[in-house]
C-alpha cells in the first residue's frame, strides 16, 4: 500500500487539536479538584453547630429523630410530637403534634 504524506493543513490541525484536548484535560482536572476541595470545605463547616450534650424529655417521651438549627434544636418522639428546645436555656420552646389521619 502507499503511505501517503499529510499535508501541511492537516499537520496544523492535527497540532491544534491535540492543542484543544490538551487544554480540555486540564480544564477538566481543575474543576474537579475544585470541585473536591469545595465538598471537603462544606462538609467540614457542618461541625460548626455543636450538639447539645444532654437533652431532657418530658417523662414517657423516648426519641426517635433530632434535628437543629442555629439557635435551637428539635426531638421527634414515638407519641408523634416535636418538641422543639431553645439551644440557650434548653427549655422546651414549642410542641408541635403530628397528626397522622
Amino acid at each position: 500500500m502507499d503511505e501517503r504524506e499529510p499535508s501541511v493543513g492537516e499537520v496544523r490541525h492535527l497540532k491544534y487539536l491535540k492543542w484543544l484536548v490538551t487544554v480540555l484535560t486540564v480544564t477538566m482536572i481543575g474543576g474537579v479538584l475544585t470541585f473536591v476541595g469545595l465538598l471537603v470545605m462544606q462538609f467540614g463547616a457542618l461541625n460548626d453547630i455543636p450538639l447539645p450534650d444532654e437533652i431532657e424529655l418530658p417523662d414517657g417521651a423516648s426519641a426517635v429523630a433530632f434535628t437543629q438549627g442555629d439557635d435551637w434544636f428539635a426531638v421527634v418522639t414515638e407519641a408523634d410530637e416535636i418538641l422543639v428546645f431553645s439551644r440557650a436555656t434548653g427549655q422546651i420552646i414549642q410542641t408541635v403534634t403530628i397528626s397522622t389521619d
